[in-house]
């Protein structure tokens, strides 16, 4: 690659939330937005958004609130309609409308900035491995990994890479330093998960990751152009619940991804990269 400008920006959304974002590229470009899935941080998206770059985009991703740098928030008020306000507060600020690429949370939150509001916020809008409707084991075991280790932690960076290895499916990382972006490293000596652990515990509450009726009401409003990227071995979103959110949205193009499963960019960030770059310079 290319040498790429990499920059770090904030977003103030009200009085006691600053969302952290890094940008890639040249703030004069047209802007892709990333937004994480849950649990995760920006730097998810960093080898895509610095592809993006160099293809003339201007890449920006930011920490959901609760996670990576971004605010806690103080009422631990972490609903799903809050990120999506979060998104929408946050696009306001930018110079131009984007085009937003939303993993599982991130998605959902799009599905509902851009479904639920007049305006159009957003240039398209790519949605990975996410739909309104989600298989209800696969949700559940997502919730499952987020509350393993939530108040006990990891004694270090190679335990914790054991657990997402047998997790993502995906072997062991040889280098271990991208962990320290996902991981934060408290004053006991140990590794959690770099997010705030109420959010995971309102996940496990509500014991599901969306509102289904809301997001298939929001998402069939939309009119941006649209694109599914789905792991062809996802236990989200099914190839019946990709089939179901085509035929609610016909405009919408799908793209499957061999052998990647939820963590769709992390499985098969090649293929899930050419899809999306692919996508938008044909916008």
């Amino acid at each position: 690659m290319t040498d790429i400008r990499e920059t770090t920006i904030e977003f103030t959304i009200c009085d006691d939330l600053l969302l952290r974002a890094t940008a890639y590229g040249e703030p004069s470009d047209n802007i892709v937005l990333f937004a994480h899935g849950g649990g995760q941080t920006r730097f998810s998206w960093g080898n895509t958004a610095r592809m993006l770059a160099e293809q003339g985009w201007y890449a920006i991703a930011y920490d959901h609130r609760g996670h990576g740098e971004s605010s806690w928030v103080a009422d631990q008020d972490y609903a799903l309609p809050r990120f999506a306000e979060d998104l929408h507060a946050l696009v306001q600020q930018l110079p131009g409308k984007p085009v937003v690429v939303g993993a599982s949370l991130g998605g959902m939150s799009a599905m509902l900035a851009e479904g639920e509001t007049i305006e159009q916020l957003f240039r398209a809008v790519i949605l990975v491995d996410i739909t309104p409707r989600m298989n209800n084991e696969g949700a559940k075991g997502i919730i499952g990994f987020m509350m393993e280790r939530i108040e006990e932690g990891f004694g270090s960076l190679d335990e914790a890479a054991d657990v997402i290895a047998r997790y993502t499916q995906r072997p062991k990382r040889a280098n271990l330093d991208g962990l320290k972006k996902n991981l934060r490293l408290d004053d006991d000596g140990r590794y959690r998960w770099h997010w705030d652990p109420a959010f995971a515990k309102q996940r496990d509450g509500e014991q599901q990751l969306g509102l289904p009726d809301r997001l298939e009401a929001a998402v069939q409003n939309i009119a941006a152009p649209m694109l599914l990227i789905r792991g062809a071995r996802s236990n989200l979103v099914t190839e019946e619940l990709a089939e179901e959110f085509l035929r609610q949205v016909p405009h919408a193009e799908h793209v499957d991804v061999a052998n990647a499963h939820h963590m769709v960019a992390g499985d098969r960030n090649d293929i899930f990269s050419a899809a999306v770059i692919d996508f938008v310079g044909r916008l």
